[in-house]
């Protein structure tokens, strides 16, 4: 599918997408959770139903109503393979829950899921007496537990993820465990993994990230589980306001754990306006200049800060660059390209990619189906000379199924 967008002025007001990544720890929870759990507030979005499918498969019943799920847990595999379709997290979290079982299951992946790396949840889940064969270091996955808990070493160099997985799989293992933890990216996510464990009953410590003790035998109780607003689908809708106007997104937690939530500091950092109230931002266009950012942490927020500065005077500095090798795409690499294709003046070294503030020229590009280059192209098209043409735009489903929509709804001139 192709999308045209023309220069556009933003304005108006927009509610934020469901997060993904919170829903999907909450499905993981539910189906831990021996009471029936009601998960409100969903965006169906491709990941949020691969992780619907994975409880399904390992013995939840689910009954789906709008924008709400209905979850009967219990793990009782109904068989052998574990559809992750192209869900990062959920092939990453489910490998350590799928691991609880005592008979041999397999995670499977679709797209680019197959060629990202499994290898840091290898040696953790043998460590913690669980049989584990990958596929050269990538998808297919198969476990055989059960996981009895007990001391591992984890890298979290790659992704936080697996770390989340084994944090909501321990509680429910046998015996108490200690994760050793080195190098790891992402604390804000991990931190959301934590509230969702609070939120449970369950009881996780942990010294500096470094460190996390966990007792086993521990029960989920999630209850009504509401789903809050999606920092990282919403940082596509802030950036369009500072960019080409302004804009306010409501259905946002101001003091949420998420990562993407430092998309507000950047933005004030290149001069844009922002006001936060409990549960919404409005975003205004100023003076954008260059800023410095670190997205070590939150590297989902690289393409709309790049689409941001361009549209900056000076050089911005973004850092973070080699936690982006292994998303959706070679996300530093296809952003260079593509954003070049459209005039951008980027460059690249080690860690750090420099954009140069230009207007754009307009033109085609390719989403290499991510769904965040597809939305970034979208901001691009904001201020361009000319129309950007984004191709396979039907990516956005992975995350945000309506982006589109509501990316018109504020003004964005699409067809």
């Amino acid at each position: 599918m192709k999308k045209l967008v023309k220069p556009s002025k933003i304005s108006g007001q927009v509610t934020a997408p469901a997060s993904k990544s919170m829903a999907q720890r909450a499905i993981a929870a539910a189906l831990l959770a021996k009471e029936p759990a009601r998960i409100l507030n969903l965006t169906f979005s491709k990941d949020v139903e691969a992780a619907l499918r994975v409880i399904t498969a390992l013995g939840a019943r689910v009954t789906v109503k709008e924008r709400e799920v209905l979850v009967e847990g219990g793990l009782n595999p109904t068989g052998e393979l574990l559809n992750c379709g192209e869900a990062g997290l959920s092939m990453r979290m489910f490998s350590a829950i799928a691991a609880l079982w005592h008979e041999e299951l397999t995670l499977s992946g679709e797209g680019s899921l197959v060629s990202r790396p499994v290898t840091m949840i290898e040696a953790p889940l043998r460590q913690l007496g669980v049989n584990v064969v990958s596929t050269a270091g990538c998808p297919p996955l198969t476990v055989k537990g059960p996981l009895k808990g007990g001391e591992a070493e984890v890298n979290g160099s790659i992704s936080s993820q697996f770390l989340s997985g084994l944090l909501l799989a321990l509680p429910a293992a046998g015996g108490d465990s200690k994760l050793s933890v080195k190098d790891l990216k992402s604390t804000p996510y991990i931190d959301m993994t934590l509230a969702l464990l609070r939120h449970c009953g369950i009881e996780v410590r942990h010294s500096d990230y470094r460190t996390f003790f966990i007792a086993g035998k521990q029960e989920y109780k999630l209850g009504e589980y509401r789903v809050e607003g999606d920092w990282s689908g919403a940082s596509f809708l802030v950036a369009a306001g500072a960019i080409g106007g302004s804009v306010k997104v409501t259905g946002l937690d101001t003091k949420s754990p998420q990562a993407d939530r430092c998309i507000l500091a950047a933005l004030r950092a290149a001069g844009a306006e922002v006001k936060e109230s409990a549960d919404a931002v409005e975003i205004s266009a100023g003076e954008l200049c260059a800023f410095e950012f670190d997205a070590t942490h939150c590297p989902d927020l690289f393409p709309p800060l790049v689409a941001l500065a361009c549209n900056c005077s000076g050089v911005t500095e973004l850092k973070g660059v080699e936690r982006l090798k292994f998303k959706e795409s070679d996300r530093a690499a296809v952003l260079h390209k593509e954003f070049s294709a459209l005039g951008a003046k980027i460059s690249i070294a080690g860690d750090v990619m420099k954009i140069e503030g230009v207007k754009l020229n307009g033109g085609t590009i390719d989403s290499h189906n991510d769904h965040r280059i597809a939305m970034a192209g979208a901001l691009a098209g904001i201020n361009a000379r000319a129309p950007v043409t984004i191709l396979g735009a039907e990516c956005v489903s992975k995350s945000y199924p309506d982006f589109f929509e509501d990316f018109v709804s504020i003004g964005g001139h699409c067809a």
